[in-house]
């Protein structure tokens, strides 16, 4: 089936003929014919060209609200801009943080600021039913997929042997909803293609089941994942079940109350000498241009959520919403490769001090636009209040234009190589016994001369340091959130920033904060779902 992913995941949208709107988490997959003309999902998948497009749906569900783009949302209730995957991780993991701020007063967005959310906040209830809702496909999927089915269909071993490869990949696109449920949300359902279709009460698992559940799939699917760089650009291999591997393992004190260090340690080594890919030795901005994924970057870059400004309609979603968000002001929208911007998101004072100055001079990852904006947010709902972030361009690394001016080609890098050095290093930090201090400094620096900001001796090597350094390598990458997090400075008042708490220099927060709540309509459709403390 030589068909050209990048562009099934956004053109073929409508797969499987069906309208697949959740409309609870208790509803694995709600299946309903739309019009005459679509098909019931087994009389789909009788054509063998279906199966890579059901894949694709998954792929582009991580960047698009719904068929047809920002259109026919996925999600009951809210807008498909509004229900993109990866503008709802951004808002979550960004937004509550140091990192970002924004100035928009839709229902929700002021109390993500300032670490006020509630159980109706309409962004909690996206995201959880967006990442569930990528669970029901991946369900039906496994459903329709297994030997039994393609025998039945009269399908030959070659096309079997391709599904067996799109079955591992739908399964980790299952274990990497559930790591971002299990993250925000911590005791959640768990449904799996063995469970009924329609209206059940799935059980709540405690957070330590669903790490569980998440590092068994990922070790289970290790056979049948393309080997480390042999699968096509934009889908996943070994190494980024790998890299999930690890991302679980360093946080596993969180989740699970059980310190991993060493584990994440040795995952990480593994990807770092034996996966494959390589550091990108390029200027930093090449990994956040239009062309990123051609002009060097990719050689770092583990999972990237695919952008083409000509074959996705989602014009709120993904890397176009990150983009135009973040300009507004005296900023020139076509020095970004966009056609305007939407005066929403930018930085907070604390996050610019990480940098030596606001130049790009002594730090070449400090990015920021400073013409006309205060570095103080006085007023959070002014975007001149507060430094704006260039970091993402729809410009080709040369300085030529993109396909287009109004949705970008910028590819989102989900995970990369850099992430992978820094979560070594903090392992061994922590103790990791198979990590080793001077290889774990040798793989900072090798990150901080690209950026030049010079290098580190071993005595600068301390865990504060590296969340900072993580801050500067992956600000605005959906990380920030778990991170601080991790280190015990997201709620409480070991870390301020402004409007943390709701007040201008920023106060104290409830520890409970450090998990979101249930969303209210989740509980509602299913009473089952205990709320998380203090909420």
């Amino acid at each position: 089936m030589k068909i050209s992913f990048k562009y099934i995941s956004y053109f073929l949208l409508f797969i499987l003929g069906l309208s697949m709107t959740l409309t609870s988490c208790t509803d694995d997959l709600n299946v309903t014919p739309k019009d005459d003309d679509e098909f019931l999902s087994d009389d789909f998948f009788k054509d063998p060209t279906s199966y890579k497009q059901v894949l694709a749906k998954l792929y582009a569900g991580l960047y698009v609200g719904g068929n047809d783009g920002d259109g026919m949302p996925d999600i009951s209730g809210l807008g498909g801009d509004f229900s993109s995957y990866l503008r709802l991780m951004f808002v979550t993991q960004e937004f509550p943080t140091d990192e970002a701020i924004v100035a928009w007063n839709d229902d929700g967005l002021p109390a993500l600021n300032m670490q006020r959310w509630s159980p109706s906040n309409q962004f909690l209830y996206g995201i959880f039913s967006r990442a569930f809702y990528e669970i029901s496909v991946a369900n039906e999927f496994l459903r329709q997929t297994t030997d039994e089915k393609l025998t039945e269909r009269g399908f030959d071993s070659n096309l079997k042997a391709e599904v067996a490869t799109f079955r591992a990949e739908a399964r980790f696109l299952r274990a990497f909803s559930y790591y971002n449920l299990m993250d925000l949300f911590g005791n959640v359902p768990i449904t799996t293609e063995k469970d009924p279709v329609g209206l059940f009460y799935p059980e709540q698992k405690t957070r330590a089941e669903v790490f569980a559940y998440i590092e068994s799939e990922l070790k289970d699917i290790d056979a049948g994942l393309a080997a480390s760089k042999t699968n096509e650009y934009g889908r996943v291999d070994k190494t980024a079940a790998k890299f999930l591997l690890a991302q679980i393992y360093l946080n596993s004190k969180v989740y699970t109350g059980t310190e991993r260090f060493n584990d994440a340690a040795i995952v990480c080594n593994d990807i770092i000498t034996g996966s494959g890919y390589t550091f990108a030795n390029v200027p930093y901005n090449y990994l956040f241009a239009a062309n990123n994924d051609r002009n060097g970057a990719q050689t770092e870059v583990i999972f990237p959520v695919i952008g083409d400004g000509n074959a996705i309609r989602a014009t709120g979603g993904g890397m176009s919403f990150i983009l135009h968000a973040s300009i507004g002001g005296s900023m020139d929208a076509g020095k970004q490769g966009m056609n305007g911007g939407w005066a929403g998101i930018r930085t907070r004072p604390e996050f610019v001090k990480l940098f030596p100055d606001v130049d790009a001079s002594g730090d070449k990852r400090g990015t920021f636009y400073t013409n006309g904006q205060t570095l103080d947010v006085t007023d959070a709902s002014v975007f001149t209040n507060g430094y704006a972030v260039t970091k993402y361009s729809n410009l080709n690394s040369d300085g030529t234009a993109a396909q287009r001016t109004d949705i970008p080609d910028t590819d989102f890098p989900m995970y990369r190589l850099s992430d992978v050095y820094l979560m070594y290093a903090e392992a061994t930090l922590r103790g990791a016994s198979s990590g080793n201090v001077a290889t774990a400094l040798g793989y900072v620096n090798k990150i901080r001369l690209r950026a030049g900001a010079g290098i580190v001796s071993t005595s600068d090597l301390t865990l504060d340091f590296i969340l900072d350094e993580r801050a500067r390598e992956l600000f605005w990458e959906c990380h920030r959130r778990t991170d601080l997090i991790r280190f015990g400075k997201f709620t409480g008042g070991s870390k301020i920033w402004q409007w943390k708490g709701g007040v201008k220099n920023g106060s104290s927060t409830d520890s409970f904060r450090d998990l979101m709540p249930i969303p209210s309509t989740a509980i509602q459709a299913n009473p089952t779902l205990k709320q998380n403390p203090g909420y």
